[in-house]
């Protein structure tokens, strides 16, 4: 199994069967394909194997009951979500958060409350800092 510091390339394909595990509580292929892709968009072979590459990265574990196996992420979402995040900064915005909060600004049609929303956000993580 990989470590932590070890980098983990997530395609999109396997993020959508990772993001299924972790809103289901130990699920079967069966239950990932039913609930991800209820209209039949992915064969269950096709979902089979991309559980069995997440678990080679280290990112499942399965546990075999009967004839099935049950399929548990080994980290948490937010653990992820946090590594995916510093690794799109650091390729595409040259490890810069405010051009990451720039591209972002200019890119995205953004709102009046979207705006205030980030303006609050920004004051809280300032008086943290503040704090410190």
């Amino acid at each position: 199994m990989r470590t932590k510091s070890t980098t983990i390339r997530i395609t999109p394909a396997e993020w959508e069967i990772l993001d299924t595990v972790w809103k289901l509580n130990s699920p079967s292929v069966r239950e990932v394909v039913t609930t991800r892709y209820p209209n039949g968009e992915k064969a269950y072979t096709t979902i089979q194997t991309l559980m069995n590459v997440l678990e080679r990265k280290g990112l499942l574990v399965h546990k075999k009951i009967g004839l099935v196996n049950f399929y548990t992420p080994t980290r948490e979402r937010s653990e992820i979500v946090k590594h995916e995040t510093k690794n799109l900064i650091r390729r595409v915005f040259d490890g810069s958060v405010p051009a990451l909060a720039n591209y972002l600004i200019d890119q995205e049609e953004l709102n009046l409350d979207d705006i205030r929303k980030i303006k609050k956000l920004l004051d809280e993580k300032e008086s943290q800092l503040l704090e410190k």
